[in-house]
């Protein structure tokens, strides 16, 4: 009966739903609630309290951002950029550019014992939670504007949770990580103003608007991240900033203005884009 009524609802993959709740309910009423719950629209993620990301399990309350799949690839980056043994992304060439796809080509390897990694518009902390638990000895510190989001990261970093803030973008970390960055992480929200309405009505009916809207072409947050990223990251540090293909040309030409060396890497596997921006090392003499 629970997929049945979930098929109806419109939910492309009832079965595996229906599974996840059942398993979830403590008995038939908390099922029949929660069934009713996801035939009114509210995302699985919401209903259940958590999502798979990278291999974990990252809780999700309601009113917070649901991380995505294909913000795994900032994880695989960051990790193949400190050097923790995740390799290169498969779907990933070599190239430099809008259009092309970068490899560990340019990559200079951080060690992950020491770097220092911060993820911006952190939600519920799931890129946080994954770099911590690839490299448990670096520094990551997340912050979020949402107080809700900032309590669910603080939850799903409970080894870091005074390394979790709560401000507006650069404003919420501490002073003394400056210059000292080595990998800074955005995934800030890029969609368009006039495309919220486009959106499944799970997210702009169920997630804070706030984590969603990039201002009238989607990158508004975004180019305040790359405007103040070259005080923060430290000689050769590098900020990566999830977008999307047709954003990336525009993002990349304003990394370049504030002197950051960019690049795009996509990943066709996960329908992913990101920017990589690199502040460069000083000349040696």
């Amino acid at each position: 009966m629970v997929v049945r009524r979930l098929r109806a609802a419109g939910c492309v993959f009832a079965e595996e739903e229906a599974a996840l709740l059942v398993g979830a309910a403590r008995g038939p009423a908390e099922l029949a609630a929660m069934v009713r719950r996801r035939v009114a629209g509210q995302p699985l993620e919401h209903i259940l309290g958590w999502v798979w990301f990278h291999g974990l399990r990252i809780q999700v309350d309601a009113g917070v951002f649901v991380p995505r799949r294909r913000t795994e690839h900032l994880v695989r980056l960051a990790l193949d950029r400190l050097d923790a043994g995740a390799g290169t992304d498969p779907d990933i060439g070599v190239g430099a550019g809008v259009g092309d796809r970068d490899g560990a080509r340019e990559r200079e390897p951080v060690r992950g014992t020491g770097a220092v990694v911060v993820d911006l518009c952190c939600g519920s902390g799931a890129v946080a939670a994954a770099i911590v638990a690839a490299l448990p000895a670096a520094e990551v510190h997340a912050a979020d504007v949402e107080p809700a989001a900032v309590r669910c990261a603080r939850r799903n970093l409970p080894a870091r949770a005074g390394r979790v803030h709560e401000g507006d973008l650069y404003a919420a970390l501490p002073t003394g990580l400056r210059g000292r960055v080595d990998v800074l992480i955005a995934n800030a929200p890029y969609v368009p103003t006039n495309a919220i309405g486009l959106m499944p009505p799970e997210a702009r009916e169920h997630e804070p608007r706030i984590a969603l809207d990039g201002g009238p072409d989607g990158l508004a947050v975004l180019r305040r991240v790359v405007a103040e990223a070259p005080r923060w990251l430290a000689p050769g540090g590098c900020v990566l900033l999830e977008t999307s293909g047709g954003q990336a040309g525009t993002l990349l030409d304003a990394a370049g203005r504030f002197g950051l060396t960019g690049r795009v890497v996509t990943s066709a596997e996960l329908d992913a884009t990101v920017v990589v921006a690199s502040r460069p090392r000083p000349p040696t003499r």
